[in-house]
C-alpha cells in the first residue's frame, strides 16, 4: 500500500492510501478525488486522468509507453516530462509519499 497525495489545481490537498496493484487513477476515483476523471475507465484512450508528477517522482516511475506519449499528446498544457497518465502507473510500496497535482482542466 502506497500513500499517495493528490493535489487539486487550487492546492487542496487529498492523501489516501492506495493498494498496491491499483493504478493512481483508480485509487482517485474510489476516493472521490476532484480533478481526475478518467473518462476511458483506465484503457489509455484518453488524457482525462493526467496529472503533473512532483518532480521528485519523475525518476522513481517505470517509463512511458508509446501509448501513454501519444495520448499525453492530447491533455491540457502537458508537461514532456512530468506529465502522466494516472491510469498507466500502477501502486507499489515504491510510491509511497509520491505526490501529483491536477492540471487547471481535463481534456
Amino acid at each position: 500500500m502506497a500513500k499517495i497525495t493528490y493535489i487539486e489545481h487550487g492546492g487542496k490537498e487529498h492523501v489516501v492510501d492506495v493498494a498496491n496493484g491499483m493504478t493512481i487513477m483508480e485509487g482517485a476515483r474510489d476516493n472521490n478525488i476532484p480533478g481526475i476523471e478518467a473518462d476511458c475507465g483506465g484503457a489509455c484512450a484518453c488524457s482525462t486522468c493526467h496529472v503533473y508528477v512532483d518532480a521528485a517522482w519523475v525518476e522513481k516511475l517505470p517509463a512511458k509507453d508509446d501509448m501513454e506519449v501519444d495520448m499525453l499528446d492530447f491533455a491540457f498544457e502537458p508537461d514532456e516530462t512530468r506529465s502522466r497518465l494516472t491510469c498507466q502507473v500502477k501502486v507499489t510500496d515504491a510510491l509511497d509519499g509520491l505526490v501529483v497535482q491536477m492540471p487547471e482542466k481535463q481534456i
